[in-house]
């Protein structure tokens, strides 16, 4: 009704708004000339009806019975001339129409009804064929998504873009798979998540029952579903309106969803997507703020208020999609984890974020080992896993897996059945590197004491790094360095010397080899 009055066929009525301002906001469906007082029967409710008001009742109560029996219709809104029945409006028209919130308008200045009509029904068909057009257009775009086999989070980010809002994309558990949200809302939007959502789930299905449509503060929840089988919900947060209906958007990107589900079969994309993006932006730094991060790891099913949190990366063997969440569970704990970045397919390396109730014990540690690989004995003697300190928080989550990362760069052990387990608890100084990881002091060390060799290695294709660090993995004993190094004994004894003349070090004094490992950790971590 507010747009129809900024008609130009309207204006020329000298419209004058005679009902509330908020009856204005009433959507009209069609427009309806008429004068007599039995209309109300012949409506099917949105229209907007014009009238002269000649044929009307005559008494107050048949007025306002009249007005009634419009609302009662649905009328989108009514009109009257002014002039050629009534030369002012009823009062008791005016005062029923308030009270039934319905837009009541008196034109001052004789309209042609039909110039009325026509300006109205070509604004309401051509927002109709803009509705069909923005449709098309959606699902051209989105059958398009599901066809090239986009991943879960693309689909998400494109219905964020398509409807200008956030889309949280969701599994059964409530638990958050995808989302494409501002930073500075992740915080808000996301903390105590599963509580938030089956409460908006329940309103929804209260709505729905009832009839109405979602207001304009309401989540709008769709769900992700084909051939009977439910995987989850998407879910839009107030935004603008979309030219297709923002439900309608919301469908299509549940189609596409579902679409690629049926085409993974029986692997969970979703999960495995979802939490490897969602470790790839925790190890990249690209998130806002902690307390944000937090909340979304907590919507992602991993506790972190609370709880007892380690940084694990597990190297050697392939790990199973969901064998570290699996393991985690056994333990009482849960866990999201990803392929690490540089991870290769000859030496796959798995970082896991695990939270638990308790310490992570020896005990418990090899029972988690053994989980990751489903007891399989030929995998677990080719498995090492690498565990960062315990924290309570997200930076010291963060710090955790780097020491983790630190740890799994040293090569197995040789010789070793089943799964080798390594403790930054056990390595002080490998943790008083991590934590100092950045300090340009260190860096300079390194680089100085270093530098000799680096060099011939560069010059050379050389592997005087390697052959040295095979020495401070095995100090005092020459023989497991020099098997370490894939070396016979002289070719390695060889190696020493020219290493010890490029330093001018004495490679057999204890306060030049701590330093040595110093820079080499240093090293090593700059490098990660």
């Amino acid at each position: 009704m507010r747009e129809i009055l900024t008609l130009e066929a309207v204006a020329h009525g000298v419209p004058e708004v005679l009902a509330s301002d908020d009856a204005l906001d009433a959507r009209v469906r069609w427009v309806h000339a008429s004068d007599s007082a039995g209309v109300a029967r012949l409506l099917n409710g949105g229209e907007l009806l014009l009238s002269t008001g000649s044929g009307w009742p005559t008494e107050p109560t048949d007025l306002e019975a009249f007005i009634a029996g419009l609302v009662d219709a649905g009328v989108a809104g009514l009109v009257l001339e002014l002039g050629v029945h009534y030369r002012y409006v009823p009062a008791v028209v005016e005062q029923s129409a308030r009270e039934h919130g319905l837009a009541l308008v008196a034109l001052h200045r004789e309209v042609k009804f039909v110039t009325l009509t026509e300006a109205v029904h070509s604004r309401i068909i051509s927002e109709q064929t803009e509705a069909l057009r923005a449709r098309d257009e959606v699902r051209e775009r989105f059958t398009a998504l599901s066809l090239r086999g986009s991943p879960a989070d693309f689909i998400v980010h494109q219905l964020a873009q398509t409807l200008g809002a956030a889309v949280v994309l969701e599994n059964l558990a409530h638990e958050v798979v995808a989302a494409e949200v501002p930073p500075a809302a992740e915080e808000g939007l996301f903390a105590d998540w599963e509580a938030r959502s089956r409460a908006a789930h329940r309103d929804d299905e209260q709505r729905r029952r009832d009839g109405g449509p979602a207001g304009a503060d309401e989540w709008l929840i769709v769900p992700v579903e084909a051939r009977g089988i439910r995987w989850g919900h998407l879910i839009a947060l107030p935004g603008p309106a979309h030219p297709a209906g923002r439900v309608s958007v919301l469908e299509q990107g549940a189609i596409a969803l579902a679409l690629g589900r049926l085409a993974d079969g029986g692997a969970d994309e979703w999960t495995r997507i979802g939490r490897q993006r969602l470790v790839d932006a925790l190890l990249e730094g690209r998130f806002a703020g902690v307390a944000g991060a937090s909340a979304r790891l907590e919507a992602a099913g991993l506790p972190v208020m609370g709880a007892r949190l380690y940084g694990i990366v597990a190297t050697g063997p392939a790990i199973p999609d969901g064998a570290a969440d699996a393991a985690a569970r056994a333990l009482g704990g849960r866990a999201i984890d990803g392929v690490a970045p540089g991870a290769t397919v000859t030496r796959s390396a798995r970082v896991v974020l695990l939270s638990l109730p308790g310490t992570l014990s020896d005990a418990a540690a090899s029972r988690f080992a053994s989980d990751l690989v489903g007891g399989d004995a030929a995998s677990a003697d080719r498995l090492v896993v690498s565990i960062g300190s315990v924290a309570d928080g997200l930076d010291g989550l963060l710090a955790s897996v780097q020491e983790a990362t630190d740890l799994s760069r040293g090569a197995r052990p040789r010789g070793v059945r089943g799964a080798v387990l390594r403790r930054a608890d056990e390595r002080p100084l490998m943790r008083l590197v991590t934590s100092l990881r950045d300090d340009h002091r260190l860096l300079r060390h390194s680089e100085r004491m270093l530098q000799p060799i680096i060099e011939y290695d560069l010059a050379r294709d050389g592997d005087l790094l390697h052959v040295l660090g095979a020495v401070l993995a095995h100090p005092g004993n020459r023989t497991a360095a020099a098997s370490a190094s894939h070396l016979s004994r002289s070719v390695f004894y060889q190696r020493l010397a020219l290493i010890g003349d490029l330093l001018g070090a004495d490679l057999d004094d204890g306060e030049t080899l701590t330093g040595l490992h110093l820079a080499l950790l240093v090293r090593r971590s700059a490098a990660s």
